[in-house]
């Protein structure tokens, strides 16, 4: 089946830029209204204005450096902060000593945060603390000496900022993990299905030569021996297999990648087959099809794969209960759900024999049969009783074909 490559890519950190620069903007406007509500305060009023025309510009220009972190350049860092230091250190000379010594605000006001976050969100806490001291420092030499409202708003804006940062380093480390788990269950996926191909292919033929081998002696004995094992390492390549590293982009604050392999359905967009043609192939001497009178609609890809489900418990008939037993298989289309089921008349199988196969690397009832119908959000039961053969029940929600389908027809 041709093949998908479905790139995921993941951040917590967009929406942290959107905000700030939904802040920016905002506490620009603040700091104009206060600067239009106390301007006669002013001792010069043209050192506010120049600096809020600047400010103005400055927010508006830079919208798109604080829209991600690519953008978000070092040198654009420092210069934001230089600006939010000019501004609290031309208070003074725009402002009168007593409205600064009584608690007023400085010309930037509370956009001086934005800066410090800017910081938070780039390069995580140790950036903040950096940014965040540099303003406290400036708060401190505005107002020349530390008063308790200048003292609680440094502290505020340097615990907040940090606080933050501390927070994005741990969204990344959480952004990685995650991805590397989704790429591990996407790798065992595909691994499974590869399995579930190879078990009914290669895997049987090698199980074959070697029993007809040791049972024919001489050199084909030998070939026997070597078809052995030859299957014992093809089941512990499949069973182990290899789960790749997952990408982490160069720039960690873009996001964790993951690359997930996707198999496409053949057919496509194409309409509904129905279960029944496929299942009428196995239909012998000794396998009888009960099934019922109309047909039993399922996209392509859920057909094939439970058709190719019932191939495998029908082999494991023909391999475990022997040439000459029969196999019964009953198609139901329920109102909620398509319930297959193969029974046979074999000797059925001992307690703990499933377990113990799947331990030793034989896994046609794990992956070719339940791995099949769990892969659709489906379920396979095995139930055998011994002496009076075996019962192997399918069922596939039509809630999972009807989502399968839309989700073929979307490709």
């Amino acid at each position: 089946m041709p093949k998908r490559e479905r790139v995921v890519r993941m951040s917590v950190e967009l929406p942290l830029w959107r905000a700030l620069a939904g802040y920016r903007v905002l506490t620009t406007l603040y700091a104009i209204g206060l600067c239009a509500t106390a301007y006669g305060h002013f001792v010069r009023p043209w050192i506010a204005v120049g600096y809020y025309a600047v400010l103005v510009v400055w927010t508006l220009a830079t919208l798109p450096r604080v829209a991600n972190a690519a953008s978000c350049t070092r040198g654009f860092l420092a210069a934001d902060l230089a600006v939010a230091l000019a501004g609290i250190l031309l208070t003074p000379l725009a402002d009168s000593h007593e409205r600064i010594v009584g608690g007023g605000p400085t010309l930037p006001s509370i956009w001086t945060a934005g800066a410090v976050l800017a910081f938070a969100i780039k390069g995580g806490w140790r950036w903040a603390a950096v940014a965040s001291t540099a303003v406290a420092a400036a708060n401190l030499a505005e107002r020349g000496h530390p008063a308790r409202d200048t003292v609680h708003n440094v502290i505020l804006v340097w615990v907040a900022s940090i606080a933050i940062g501390y927070v994005v380093e741990v969204a990344r480390a959480s952004e990685r993990t995650l991805a590397r788990a989704l790429e591990i269950e996407a790798a065992t996926r595909e691994r499974e299905r590869l399995a579930r191909d190879i078990h009914d292919g290669v895997l049987q033929v090698l199980a074959m030569v070697k029993r007809r081998g040791t049972a024919l002696g001489g050199e084909a004995a030998e070939l026997g021996r070597l078809a052995g094992e030859q299957e014992v390492a093809l089941r512990t390549l499949v069973s182990g297999g290899l789960v790749p590293v997952s990408r982490v982009s160069r720039d960690a604050a873009a996001g964790a990648v993951v690359r997930a392999v996707e198999v496409a359905d053949e057919d496509g967009p194409a309409g509904p087959v129905d279960l029944r043609c496929l299942l009428a192939q196995y239909a012998c001497a000794r396998v009888a099809l009960a099934e019922p009178g109309a047909p039993v609609p399922l996209p392509p890809a859920v057909a094939r794969e439970v058709a190719a489900a019932v191939g495998a418990a029908l082999d494991n008939v023909r391999r475990h209960a022997g040439q000459e037993a029969r196999a019964w298989i009953l198609v139901e289309d329920e109102p909620g759900e398509v319930v297959v089921t193969v029974r046979d008349d074999g000797p059925g199988i001992p307690a703990g024999r499933l377990a113990q196969a799947e331990g030793e690397g034989r896994l046609g009832v794990a992956l070719s049969i339940r791995g099949r119908l769990r892969d659709l959000g489906g379920s396979a039961e095995v139930v055998s009783v011994p002496g009076q053969g075996t019962e192997v029940e399918l069922k596939v929600p039509k809630g999972a074909v009807r989502a399968r389908g839309k989700k073929a027809e979307q490709r």
